[in-house]
């Protein structure tokens, strides 16, 4: 199995279950929030790429002027259009690689290490700096390294143990792959960037 097919699976709804939670990984989710409502500011066209059920957008988008998630994941794009009510939000199935929208964007996110889980990241980034092409503009959280512990015992809660690990990712049961990244890699592949510690177990990362 893929990622992709993992994911068809129902695997992110359990994993937002905070009962599969270890701590670090609730902390982890509490500060990525936080930071978010810091950075967006009210009146913000904000993208969301790889937007799973859209729980983002959805907590934050009564600031939004418009808010945009894609995710190539039918089920999880027709979850979030049915939480929508009135907020100024859309979601797209859509390929991160080759986003079907036209910017520009306030914002672009790719946040809960769900870059750590795609295969073409260049493209990904690619498509967000077209996007928001305003530097700075771009943002994604990503694991650290310090992370396997946790995440170690969040997959295994899940029905995932895992399988395999090296020094840049985690690979468990059922086939599913999520990387982790040292500041030394992030800046190989993302390029010009800041990066900063979004808790023990992550990175913040603007380009």
């Amino acid at each position: 199995m893929s990622n992709d097919d993992v994911y068809a699976s129902g695997l992110l709804n359990r994993a937002l279950d905070p009962e599969s939670q270890p701590e670090a990984i609730q902390k982890f989710l509490k500060a990525e929030i936080d930071l978010l409502r810091d950075m967006i500011a009210p009146g913000m066209r904000v993208l969301d790429v790889g937007c799973g059920t859209g729980r983002h957008l959805l907590l934050l988008g009564e600031r939004l002027a418009m808010g945009v998630g894609v995710d190539y994941e039918r089920s999880y794009v027709a979850d979030a259009e049915r939480q929508v009510g009135r907020l100024p939000l859309f979601f797209v199935v859509g390929d991160a690689t080759r986003i079907p929208l036209e910017g520009p964007f306030d914002l672009a996110l790719c946040v809960t290490n769900t870059w750590g889980t795609m295969s073409d990241k260049a493209a990904v980034l690619r498509e967000m700096r077209r996007l928001a092409p305003a530097a700075g503009t771009r943002f994604l959280s990503v694991y650290s390294p310090a992370s396997v512990t946790a995440r170690r015992e969040w997959y295994r809660r899940l029905g995932h143990s895992v399988i395999a690990e090296t020094a840049e990712y985690l690979e468990a049961e059922g086939g599913f792959r999520s990387e982790h990244f040292s500041e030394g890699r992030l800046r190989e592949l993302v390029g010009d960037c800041s990066i900063r510690p979004l808790t023990s177990i992550a990175h913040a990362v603007s380009f």
